[in-house]
């Protein structure tokens, strides 16, 4: 690796994992705070996020980095992820932040011993503020590629949603950045030995991307990084109005569905049950009966249902 420290242990933050876990337990309805001994089992470095952070946290608090897997860590804040994979050829980096986010994620890129410069591709799970806002930033710090799909290269390249978007007009403008690469469906990005293929999952914004690769330890794990893929829009908009968009919605989700992954992780890491999963030393699930990919896309269309059932219901 370029540069890798060899002790995560020395992160501190560690006072505050109980109470973490039990938020954790309270805001997402799931089982009491885990016992002392399943605290044991989990690496310093993810107590140290868990002691730190909370679940639906604040977008720009700092949160301390950690490994997931091998050659895969979550760089990001407390409240928004950014996922650095590493090689011996160059890194890629899944998600700035916002504009201020971006910081932390450089902050923590170093504090495990990388590089900024050492990045190579900065890839994107979709085309909103809180996510790339602070991409043109790591672009400067990293002179990386950016990778997007083509429908949200162009508010990569602007800085502002399309009206296609059915958040259009809900946030602010950011930083505008240099796209150098179009994405499509199963193309991969490849640096070194590793790759990750993008899916496309559309539904959230037009653009939108879930990311999979695969890391090997002691046995080799699927991850999907899967975009967040909740129906939010702004007051007037129906997407039962727009079919056709609704209909890549539920294809992207049908696609998700079918990945084979043990870890999944999202760009809002309480969409993913992150912490829980982490409290529970569950945040690899590979019990024969584990379909955490399918899971997830099946609850998200469970909310897509919620939300054409109350469209209708307003009218």
């Amino acid at each position: 690796m370029l540069g890798r420290l060899g002790a995560l242990s020395v992160l501190v933050l560690l006072t505050a994992c109980t109470n973490s876990i039990a938020s954790e337990a309270t805001d997402e309805g799931t089982r009491e705070a885990a016992s002392e001994q399943a605290l044991v089992s989990i690496p310093a470095d993810q107590r140290a996020f868990l002691g730190a952070c909370e679940p639906w946290d604040e977008w720009d608090k700092p949160g301390p980095p950690f490994e997931i897997y091998r050659d895969t860590y979550h760089v990001g804040t407390c409240g928004i992820s950014a996922i650095l994979i590493t090689d011996d050829s160059g890194h890629i980096l899944i998600d700035s932040g916002t504009e201020g986010g971006a910081d932390v994620v450089m902050a923590n890129i170093a504090t495990l011993g990388f590089d900024i410069k050492d990045v190579r591709f900065l890839l994107s799970s979709h085309e909103h503020f809180d996510h790339v806002g602070g991409m043109a930033k790591l672009q400067r710090a990293s002179g990386a590629v950016v990778v997007a799909s083509r429908a949200a290269a162009p508010a990569l390249r602007t800085g502002q949603a399309v009206a296609e978007d059915p958040q259009y007009g809900m946030h602010d403008p950011f930083e505008a950045m240099s796209v150098g690469r179009i994405i499509a469906h199963g193309e991969t990005v490849t640096i070194g030995d590793t790759s990750v293929r993008a899916i496309e999952t559309p539904g959230h914004s037009p653009g939108a991307l879930s990311w999979a690769w695969q890391e090997c330890k002691e046995r080799c794990e699927n991850i999907v990084y899967a975009d967040s893929l909740s129906p939010v829009s702004r007051d007037d908009y129906k997407f039962a109005a727009h079919p056709d968009y609704l209909a890549r919605y539920r294809a992207g989700l049908k696609a998700l569905s079918q990945e084979d992954c043990q870890i999944v992780l999202a760009p809002h890491p309480s969409h993913a049950r992150m912490l829980r999963r982490m409290a529970e030393g569950q945040l690899i699930q590979n019990a024969p009966r584990a379909k955490p990919c399918k899971d997830y896309a099946e609850g998200k269309l469970q909310d897509i249902d919620k939300r054409l059932a109350k469209e209708a219901a307003s009218e």
